[in-house]
């Protein structure tokens, strides 16, 4: 037995706390520890003060628990039971939303756990590598004058990326604007490289996400991401039966619930569930069954720090159609430094790590610096 003594909720924030904070620039961290002083780690990408609160609220009563509550003193190997303890003791108020980012993060720091209790990667907890690197898209948010974008572009060419994608920003507040961000980033990248482009759900109606992707045909778009509400599954439906580019989205989803009526009814080419947010890396595993079932291709969300994109790796390395993932561009500390032996980027792919659990090594400096809490 490995038991559970404590549940460390760590905030970490950038700008201060009155001000403005863009994707990439906070985050919330969980260290399991256990009493052979094994500790795990993980994240979710959310709302660091909510999750905090999931986490270490006191029990309202027996439906209504903070998790750290149900946790202590349990055995940390027995990942399956606890992400279904979590879930139901949490069930008035973590059903959905944050209530699973936060059981994302401790779930992700049990499999830390048992792979270093173990003496292996968590890819060979979860049945095994298929491969020994992953194909990398380079994401990045827009520069509001379309032409600025062409360096932004030859910046990710020159580091070898064959993929990319880009939104937020100015990205969905105007058709014109649109269109030219979009054609500056085709004829920077040229026709070879694939280029995606995320709406954030910023389109917000099946009519108007039809007429710009039809007129956005002309750039030859891979796909296009959250053009609506992930709540609308009619309109995906729909879209994905009007229009040429592959139609994506699930980043906000949570748990397999959420993601076998999106993937059933939406019609969406490819889902998205983030594994710091869905669920953690148990149940992704059971999203990516269902995706497989059902014909979606499963395409991690990623955007958050090194802690995810290690959790990311070991999870599609285990999957036998894991071939893709996302690759942030933020150059916020917490993206670019937290994790002192990040992921090396390389020609376009990277590489599989063979060091027992996530293979962590989490910079305490920078932690003590942005810590909020």
């Amino acid at each position: 037995m490995l038991k559970i003594t404590d549940i460390e909720v760590i905030h970490l924030r950038v700008p201060a706390m009155d001000a403005d904070c863009e994707w990439g620039e906070d985050a919330v961290i969980v260290k399991v520890h256990t009493d052979k002083g094994i500790v795990g780690i993980g994240e979710a990408d959310s709302s660091p003060l909510v999750v905090q609160a999931c986490i270490e609220a006191p029990q309202t009563n027996f439906y209504c628990n903070g998790l750290k509550r149900l946790l202590i003193g349990e055995n940390a190997l027995e990942i399956e039971r606890l992400w279904n303890k979590m879930y139901w003791g949490s069930n008035y108020m973590g059903r959905r939303g944050a209530g699973i980012h936060a059981i994302s993060a401790i779930d992700i720091a049990l499999w830390d756990i048992a792979g270093q209790f173990y003496g292996v990667p968590v890819h060979t907890l979860l049945g095994g590598k298929y491969r020994e690197k992953i194909r990398c898209y380079g994401t990045f948010i827009p520069a509001d004058k379309p032409e600025d974008n062409v360096a932004i572009v030859q910046g990710l060419k020159d580091q070898g990326f064959t993929s990319i994608k880009f939104g937020g920003g100015v990205m969905g507040d105007d058709p014109d604007t649109d269109y030219a961000i979009v054609k500056a980033v085709r004829e920077a990248a040229g026709p070879e490289m694939e280029v995606q482009i995320d709406l954030a759900s910023k389109w917000h109606t099946c009519g108007h996400s039809a007429m710009m992707a039809k007129r956005l045909e002309e750039f030859n778009l891979n796909w296009i991401e959250e053009p609506v509400l992930a709540d609308s599954l009619i309109s995906y439906e729909k879209l994905s039966r009007q229009v040429s580019q592959k139609i994506a989205g699930g980043e906000s989803l949570t748990t397999r619930y959420e993601f076998q009526e999106f993937i059933t009814k939406s019609n969406a080419d490819i889902v998205q569930p983030d594994i710091t947010r869905c669920g953690g890396i148990t149940e992704m595993k059971k999203i990516y069954d269902i995706a497989q079932m059902n014909g979606t291709q499963l395409i991690p969300h990623g955007f958050s720090t090194g802690i995810l994109l290690h959790a990311s790796v070991h999870f599609l390395a285990a999957c036998e159609q894991g071939t893709l993932m996302e690759f942030s561009q933020s150059s916020s500390p917490l993206f670019t430094s937290l994790v002192k032996n990040q992921l090396q980027f390389d020609n376009g792919f990277v590489a599989v790590s063979d060091a027992p659990g996530l293979g962590i090594e989490l910079d305490e400096e920078l932690i003590a610096k942005y810590r909020v809490n």
